[in-house]
């Protein structure tokens, strides 16, 4: 046999291989049944020759019903994200073109389920019957489509809805060293929204199976997961889910939106979500840049909060308001990721790990905090008390400092000292304990008045308690028109005063 013969023999060997790889894998339905072959596998990726007419984001299908999105489209080969385990894909296999961007299952009965960012469920249920899929990437509405931040979304925590107010639509960082309590604080707004119309969405990005179950658990012995979604992306599944998972939560809220509803989503956390996307992109060879992020890692995350809006009535009138949470180190503000996200988004909570040592939880820093837009949307009562509260709680951190170094102080420092101490110490709050509005405000009135300036700091819970109950039970119509959210007149302002030193009088005469 000659050269030419085996040669011949050899690749029409080969053509027939091909063919019965392709007839093995047929699925019905695939776009013209274009294939391409895996000519490398990676940790969630994979990379391709052929699809010569693939675009970017089509969803292709491997054997054993892995999908994957194409990311890159290079001259000679097609990079890949996997969504899902790639332990069964090998170089050789096809893949093939669906003619489709990945989807989710949107609607309703999405309420109270646990699903992976595909849509998948999680909690042993069937899976989610939906009429309705929406692509995960959808651009964000037009400017002209959107309204003004003008309802408050209360979180139920007295120092991050007096001094730091979110509104509906508006999107505000949460920032800090790691165990500080940024996604206590998200839990809590999500428990506050149980007696409203809001709609809340928590998408969990690569964090532990544990902390991620008892986010469930907690939500379900609160009574929040009934109008809750939870989406999984845990630190163990490929970084192509943990990629997609912000998105595919931002196309669940805007269904919503859409039809009227408030949503609050929580994406916990962006940290996560940039490190799955940079080792995705290091392994498709794209460039490295700045702490080897590639250059579009500011796009990812803006891209994602842009969708967060309050919209016309005519466009829906709906709210998307988004609660991201970044984790700093040694708490530095100014690293790569936290400034990208800082400038995106419209204010940042910022959680001191030297409070939180100090037992001061929530460890909120109001001197680094910022909300930009929430206050245009705050409940009328809280400018009654806001100016006073801030001016408070500033001189005395001012002065703390500077107290340190002297041992003799005037009789006004002391006072402004003892103030702010007392200011402090009501600003503190358990988690899973959030305040009704009205009662927010008699209990901060009470201490930038000195209605609280004889109580011992070790009772100022008990003070702070007796306050609460007192105004709910002797003035139940001023409290009615706070939440209403109608002017708080100087009358009611004094009727709250009176009570609560009535409060304060009884707790004190009684210990």
């Amino acid at each position: 046999m000659t050269t030419v013969q085996q040669e011949l023999e050899t690749f029409l060997d080969d053509t027939f291989d091909v063919f019965d790889r392709v007839r093995d894998t047929y699925t019905p339905g695939l776009i013209d049944q274009e294939f391409g072959t895996v000519s490398y596998v990676g940790h969630g990726i994979a990379r391709l020759t052929g699809l010569p007419n693939a675009r970017l984001d089509e969803l292709l299908q491997f054997p054993n019903g892995l999908l994957g999105m194409v990311f890159n489209l290079d001259t000679d080969e097609v990079g890949v994200i996997l969504l899902g385990d790639s332990e069964g894909l090998s170089a050789g296999d096809l893949a093939f073109r669906t003619g489709r961007v990945l989807d989710i299952p949107v609607g309703s009965s999405l309420l109270g389920r646990v699903i992976t960012s595909t849509g998948a469920p999680l909690d042993d249920l069937a899976p989610p019957q939906t009429m309705q899929r929406l692509p995960i990437e959808r651009p964000a509405p037009p400017i002209m489509h959107r309204a003004p931040v003008a309802v408050p979304l209360q979180t139920g925590i007295k120092v991050i809805d007096a001094l730091l107010p979110i509104g509906r639509g508006q999107r505000e960082l949460i920032l800090g060293d790691r165990q500080t309590g940024k996604s206590a604080i998200a839990m809590d707004a999500i428990i506050n929204q149980r007696d409203t119309d809001v709609i809340c969405i928590y998408c969990a990005i690569g964090q532990r199976s544990a902390a991620v179950a008892k986010v469930i658990s907690d939500l379900r012995e609160y009574d929040a997961l009934k109008y809750t979604v939870v989406i999984v992306a845990g630190g163990g599944d490929s970084p192509g889910l943990q990629f997609i998972a912000p998105y595919a939560a931002a196309s669940i809220g805007e269904f919503f939106m859409q039809q009227g509803r408030d949503v609050l989503v929580i994406y916990d956390d962006l940290t996560h979500h940039a490190r799955a996307y940079r080792e995705l992109s290091l392994l498709l060879r794209r460039p490295p840049g700045r702490e080897a992020y590639p250059g579009d890692i500011f796009y990812i995350h803006s891209r994602l909060l842009e969708r967060s809006t309050h919209l016309k009535p005519e466009y829906g009138g709906g709210s998307l308001t988004a609660l991201p949470i970044v984790e700093t180190h040694a708490q530095d503000m100014s690293a790569y990721i936290p400034t990208n996200l800082i400038s995106i988004t419209d204010g940042q909570i910022y959680l001191s790990p030297t409070l939180f040592q100090k037992g001061i939880v929530p460890a909120v820093e109001v001197g680094r905090s910022v909300s930009r837009v929430g206050g245009k949307a705050q409940v009328r009562a809280y400018q009654s008390v806001v100016g006073d509260l801030r001016l408070a709680y500033a001189q005395f951190e001012e002065l703390e400092i500077f107290s340190r170094f002297s041992t003799r102080l005037d009789e006004q420092t002391r006072k402004t000292l003892d103030r702010g101490r007392h200011v402090r110490e009501t600003l503190k709050q358990p988690q899973y304990r959030p305040i009704p509005v009205a009662e927010q405000i008699a209990v901060l009135l009470s201490v930038t008045n000195g209605v609280l300036d004889p109580v011992p700091l070790g009772r100022i819970d008990e003070a702070e308690s007796a306050i609460r109950r007192a105004v709910t039970e002797k003035l139940p119509e001023i409290c009615r028109d706070i939440h209403a959210g109608n002017p708080f007149p100087q009358e009611s302002r004094e009727q709250f005063l009176m009570v609560a030193q009535q409060a304060v009088d009884a707790l004190l005469e009684t210990g």
